[in-house]
């Protein structure tokens, strides 16, 4: 979605780690670490979203989570170790849009600021319910696709899959990309899994699945469903 993300967070070693996996989303991402700073840099920067700690130096996360909410309607996900009832709905009072606990997962986060960024419209825009990429469209309402105009019958993975794909195209998904968003949390699931998935769409979309036209391999780092039909690869 390539967001512009703020992050506001006084640990170093926290901050650090948001910053590579949203990153890893292809955001844009600027860290502050404290209230007053985060408050600048969110009038300076307009971002697409806020990943607010509560306890910072100088303005707390609360107040800042407070002071912003009067003057803009930007996603604001709060991260805190408060882990009482009542400190999640005064965070949620104060406007914040989302809150997870410390400890969190890395993994848990990128999807909250996901749901945040695909419920605000924002960073991507609002996501058609058909999706045509080439010669490839997607009904996602009708769970129906098309390929030059031919039905093509998929599993509900092998949806997910292409239309993970499809919402970017020309993007490069890693396979820990692709499994994140189609399997969510599940950590069973192995990297081969991507690879059987994308050899059984081969076999459905692609007119020699040898010589795939539409969803391409880029070697090293992932697949992409090609925007036009590129250059072949397998």
């Amino acid at each position: 979605m390539n967001a512009r993300i703020l992050v506001a967070e006084d640990d170093e070693k926290q901050s650090r780690l948001i910053r590579i996996y949203l990153e890893r989303e292809s955001h844009a991402v600027q860290v502050v670490a404290d209230g007053r700073a985060a408050l600048e840099r969110a009038r300076s920067m307009q971002p697409d979203l806020i990943v607010l700690d509560v306890m910072l130096p100088l303005v707390d996360g609360l107040d800042v989570c407070r002071i912003l909410r009067t003057e803009s309607d930007v996603p604001i996900l709060l991260l805190t170790a408060r882990s009482t009832e009542e400190d999640m709905l005064l965070g949620l009072d104060l406007g914040a849009d989302d809150y997870l606990t410390k400890p969190y997962s890395p993994r848990e986060l990128t999807a909250r600021v996901r749901a945040l960024l695909r419920r605000s419209k924002r960073g991507g825009g609002v996501e058609p319910a058909v999706l045509r990429v080439g010669e490839v469209e997607l009904d996602t309402a009708r769970f129906e696709v098309r390929v030059a105009g031919r039905p093509v019958t998929l599993t509900a993975k092998e949806f997910a899959v292409l239309e993970t794909l499809a919402r970017e195209p020309g993007r490069v998904f890693t396979r820990a990309q692709i499994i994140e968003r189609v399997f969510g949390f599940d950590r069973d699931v192995l990297e081969r899994t991507v690879d059987a998935h994308v050899m059984n769409l081969r076999r459905k979309l692609e007119t020699d699945p040898r010589r795939p036209r539409h969803l391409e391999t880029v070697y090293g780092r992932g697949y992409r469903l090609a925007d036009g039909g590129g250059s072949a690869s397998s």
